[in-house]
């Protein structure tokens, strides 16, 4: 046992440090296409403290220290490109609060989205978050970190703009509080009407500190819950209808999709509308002004509403939908990477043109898919491909397809998601120079050792 390896065995004890091989080989890679880079220890906390003096040990001796959830980002985010210490956070699970009046709860950082879903219909069954569609062991505090998107991404915003607190380790091992818990017992606020500090840590990808607790906003949950598909084969008009259905002010959630199989779906682009009500008389209201909002597409025969068989619904209706899932290895050979950029809602039809070419010239199996934020203010369009982990040349195709992805959604104007090493590049190299800068100066501050997830939002050079 190495001097490190006793050190860290001597803060988590030593079933939970490890150095061995086998270990090495599982946390040096992910589902995607980053080629894998092993660390050198593993390490499973149980509290804070631990984490403090690990990142403490991990600072005086210049080791790299990356944080890791589920580690289902598949863009590499969690992969130790440098070696060093993965500080696997799956023993910090509790949910330590929930507020039913204030509508909130405070959750260790190693708490999933299902763990948090299933307490709450046990415990407040009047209350829901945000769930996105990834696999229910993805945890919250990496979602946020990645500005993720969830069910009520439609009405709200990123899921990181539904946090009340955070609480972080640094880089120096000191314990910080962001939001109204810097001087209240009470977590509402993650920042207003003080300076918003949770900046320095939401999109930075453990770069800056490891969010060791965090506060999530909670919402009513209705008791019931419906969906509708509308179909139409002009892309160009996607937009014009989302605007007319974010206009209702009556859709939860609105996903738009677009794939060659099943041969039902070939051709179409598929607008899922999510709605809620406390009663059938609230929900066929709701119903009905969706349905109007698209008169004039289906008078043009542009579109029509699609009737959703009663087997179709459990599916549709299910949270997180294990439909996304089951695409991910349609292909067959476990591998799937998809990219998402953040781009405004009238690139639609150029990112469906995008991915029917990018398919066709590298001979993939694809889907695209969009998720709605806030109301029509942009959208997440997937570019999702998947790929056969034993044939390279296929990896190879799909690595260059992602690339003309990532080209692609800068010329539009887009910003990339959860940016693999290589978008994040990208990005920089396009970045107005003084706000580069400041990032700079920020990482430096934070980190002046460089230990923080390195070869993430790295700025060499200004």
């Amino acid at each position: 046992m190495t001097d490190i390896t006793q050190a860290l065995a001597g803060i988590v004890g030593e079933a939970y440090v490890s150095n061995h091989p086998e270990e090495a080989y599982f946390y040096a890679r992910d589902p995607g296409l980053m080629p894998p880079h092993a660390p050198d220890y593993v390490v499973v906390p149980k509290v804070v403290e631990e984490i403090q003096e690990i990142v403490s040990l991990a600072n005086r001796e210049k080791i790299p220290v990356v944080p890791m959830g589920a580690g289902l980002a598949l863009t590499g985010l969690v992969i130790p490109l440098k070696g060093g210490i993965v500080i696997d956070m799956k023993r910090m699970t509790r949910i330590l609060k929930v507020n039913e009046t204030g509508r909130h709860a405070i959750v260790e950082g190693g708490t999933s989205q299902g763990l948090l879903k299933s307490y709450l219909e046990k415990h407040h069954p009047r209350l829901r978050h945000s769930i996105p569609d990834s696999p229910a062991t993805a945890t919250i505090a990496a979602n946020v970190m990645i500005h993720g998107q969830g069910r009520l991404t439609q009405q709200y915003g990123f899921n990181s703009d539904m946090i009340t607190g955070l609480e972080v380790v640094l880089a120096s091992g000191q314990v910080s509080r962001i939001g109204s818990c810097a001087l209240s017992p009470d977590w509402f606020s993650k920042g207003a009407p003080l300076p918003d500090l949770t900046g320095l840590f939401l999109g930075w990808f453990g770069a800056t500190g490891i969010i060791t607790k965090i506060g999530v906003k909670l919402y009513p949950k209705k008791k019931l819950r419906d969906v509708e598909i509308f179909l139409t084969d002009r892309a160009d008009l996607v937009p014009d209808m989302i605007y007319e259905l974010t206009h209702t002010e009556m859709v939860e959630d609105i996903n738009v999709f677009a794939q060659p199989k099943p041969m039902i779906f070939k051709d179409n682009h598929h607008i899922t509308l999510f709605f809620t009500g406390d009663t059938d008389e609230e929900l066929e209201f709701k119903r009905k002004t969706i349905w109007h909002s698209l008169d004039r597409f289906i008078r043009n025969k542009d579109g029509g509403f699609m009737g959703v068989p009663p087997v179709m619904k459990p599916t549709l209706l299910d949270m997180p939908q294990r439909s996304v899932s089951r695409f991910a290895d349609v292909t067959k050979g476990g591998g799937f990477e998809y990219s998402g950029p953040i781009i405004m809602v009238d690139k639609y039809p150029a990112c469906a043109q995008k991915i029917l070419e990018l398919a066709e010239k590298y001979d993939l199996g694809y889907s695209g898919m969009a998720r709605i934020i806030g109301r029509s203010h942009a959208m997440m369009y997937g570019f999702a491909f998947t790929f056969n982990r034993a044939d390279p040349d296929m990896m190879e195709r799909t690595r260059k397809a992602l690339h003309e992805v990532s080209v692609f959604a800068l010329e539009a104007g887009g910003i990339f998601w959860k940016a693999t090493v290589d978008e994040q590049r990208m990005a920089m190299e396009k970045m107005d120079p003084v706000t580069l800068g400041l990032m700079k100066m920020i990482k430096e501050q934070m980190d002046p050792n460089g230990i923080m997830n390195p070869g993430n939002w790295e700025v060499t050079e200004v």
